[in-house]
């Protein structure tokens, strides 16, 4: 009899239609219990029987109750959220009150959800199609909340203030395009002034979306993460960032170039474009990057890893775009006109890399900081291989004519104007040349100066100003006149000496520097004068006061051919320097007038 009672017992309607079979089975048993012809233990045991069917169809009901109270729930839920299907209105545009009565619902969906996967009789028909109804619902309340996430994001995405975006004209950075031999004078002082505006901007952080409605994103992300909608609202989130971001590349001008595109372009097309790449890469690097990582973190840092996957996700297009920027430059052509916009841009990766490095710290990010110190390293190496060049072109430029007049070469202009602005990069220069030795056609200085008190950039400055020296001498020997050599060589060596002394070059190249070449082009002034003036003036001068009247008139007449001759031959001559000129005049003017006095004084003891 037990065990007819066990099997019983391992009964559960599952259904209405089962338990309407239940119920009229205990109609039967009572029916059965009160006949007369039944024994007394056939009688037990319906009644046994009888109270198992009873536990069971109570249990049922419980169930089929709270099937019913799920159900009315689910219809009340379902109402919230279908109520802004057919509505064109944002929730969060209508109100606080309506966009938490949505989350409510959206809530409520997923307890109901829960509630029906948890419950034992949940294998029921009825449960599964409330499970699917509820599903349904709850995945048309994820796609609203994307909707209204993007529609939030969109209308409180804040705009910059002019100066971030602000630019100075591509005309006022570009430094001289021309070559080493035809810039004028001051091209690359004028041209290559080094930008230092914005630089409290360039370390403002700013709020990418206005700070009050981070609280709904928030409470949307934290819906749909509930929800397990989580890659949805993350694909969401990214992407937008991601398209805002390529909206900032526009108008800060940056164009998304191939690197084999940009090495094609012109020079000074090319140039304009470093300009805004500098100041592009400190922006979006800086306040940008900065800012859009601590949004990211506001929203979805308590989500673990997932925020900064997303962030590197948002922003790594744009980094890798700004790199490869920097890769053709790296690896274009090495022309002295490039070495200062390609130290611009390695001293701004350099300051830059600390930014980087926190900014992209985690594993995910871990190539964009490996891409990033590679970048460095190649512009670093660039930037000494165009340094080096610029110091072989300069020793090794040939010349076949000889410069009019005796004035200061252009090359010399050139070469002492340059030196000048690289100065300005001293720091920089002093790392990347610590160790690299002249190469082999650069002719070194003089050996007797002591380097002990030397960095390594005054080392291959003064190595360089000697190789001038040396290619001017070499420029020199093309004049057919001996005495327009030392004119040239005197202007240029002056105009050298004058370039360092005012000019932070001499902190650099040292007085001692100072005082050999000013002894030069003095030595220089003096063999003019004694090439040109000493064959003129021997003829004033005769030790015999003997000397007979004819001779003197002769020697009187030889005099004056000689010295116009001297005029004629030299007046188109120009010492540009107003003091050197002056200088010369005097001393040349008093050699000149004591010679011819002597003369005189002689010619009048013959009378």
């Amino acid at each position: 009899m037990g065990d007819v009672t066990e099997d019983f017992s391992s009964i559960t309607p599952t259904n209405e239609c089962e338990e309407h079979v239940f119920i009229a089975a205990r109609h039967m048993l009572k029916a059965l219990g009160a006949s007369k012809n039944v024994s007394e233990d056939l009688r037990r045991l319906l009644a046994d029987v009888d109270i198992h069917l009873s536990k069971k169809t109570n249990i049922t009901e419980t169930v089929l109750d709270g099937t019913r109270e799920v159900e009315e729930q689910l219809k009340l839920a379902q109402e919230k959220v279908m109520r802004w299907e057919s509505n064109r209105s944002m929730i969060w545009a209508s109100g606080h009150e309506e966009a938490s009565e949505y989350l409510q619902a959206v809530y409520e969906i997923q307890r109901l959800m829960e509630s029906l996967r948890s419950s034992p009789s949940s294998s029921s028909g009825k449960q599964k199609e409330l499970l699917d109804r509820a599903h349904s619902v709850l995945q048309m309340a994820m796609e609203r909340l994307e909707l209204e996430l993007l529609h939030i994001l969109a209308q409180n995405k804040q705009s910059f203030e002019p100066e971030y975006l602000s630019f100075r004209s591509c005309e006022e950075d570009i430094v001289s395009d021309v070559s080493i031999v035809s810039t004028e004078d001051e091209s690359i002082g004028d041209t290559s002034r080094r930008d230092s505006s914005g630089t409290e901007s360039e370390n403002h952080i700013v709020d990418l979306v206005h700070p009050d409605i981070i609280s709904y994103i928030k409470s949307i992300a934290n819906a749909m993460f509930a929800s397990h909608y989580d890659q949805e609202f993350c694909h969401a989130f990214t992407n937008f960032w991601k398209d805002a971001l390529d909206e900032y590349f526009f108008t800060l001008g940056i164009d998304k170039l191939s690197i084999e595109g940009l090495l094609k372009m012109e020079w000074n097309c090319l140039n304009c474009k470093i300009n805004k790449w500098i100041r592009a890469v400190k922006f979006i690097i800086r306040v940008y990057l900065a800012g859009e990582k601590r949004l990211f973190d506001q929203v979805l840092g308590e989500f673990g890893s997932v925020y900064s996957t997303c962030f590197v996700e948002a922003s790594k297009g744009s980094m890798l775009c700004l790199l490869n920027f920097g890769e053709a430059m790296a690896i274009g052509t090495r022309r002295p006109e490039k070495l200062f916009k390609l130290l611009d841009m390695y001293e701004v990766l350099a300051d830059l890399l600390q930014d980087v490095d926190s900014l992209f710290s985690s594993e995910i990010g871990s190539f964009i900081r490996t891409e990033f110190h590679e970048l460095l390293m190649k512009l670093g190496d660039t930037v000494r291989a165009t340094f080096m060049e610029f110091g072989h072109e300069v020793a090794l430029y040939p010349s076949t004519n000889p410069c009019n007049r005796g004035v200061v070469h252009p090359l010399t202009k050139y070469v002492m104007n340059y030196i000048n602005v690289i100065v300005e990069y001293a720091s920089s220069l002093n790392l990347l040349l610590g160790g690299v030795q002249d190469g082999a056609e650069l002719v070194p200085f003089d050996q007797n100066i002591s380097l002990d008190n030397f960095c390594p950039l005054a080392h291959h400055l003064r190595s360089l100003m000697c190789n001038l020296e040396h290619n001017l001498d070499k420029k020199s020997r093309l004049y057919k006149d001996s005495s327009l050599r030392h004119i040239f060589m005197m202007n240029n060596l002056y105009y050298m000496v004058q370039k360092v002394r005012v000019s932070k070059l001499v902190t650099l190249v040292g007085g001692e520097w100072i005082r050999e070449y000013t002894a030069k082009f003095q030595k220089h002034a003096t063999n003019y004068e004694r090439v040109t003036w000493k064959p003129v003036l021997s003829l004033l001068m005769d030790d015999d006061n003997k000397t007979r009247k004819s001779i003197l008139k002769e020697r009187y007449r030889s005099f004056n051919i000689s010295f116009e001759e001297v005029y004629k031959n030299q007046t188109g001559w120009f010492i540009p320097d107003t003091e050197l000129r002056k200088d010369l005049r005097i001393s040349i003017s008093q050699k000149v007038i004591l010679a011819y006095q002597s003369f005189i004084g002689k010619k009048l003891q013959c009378h």
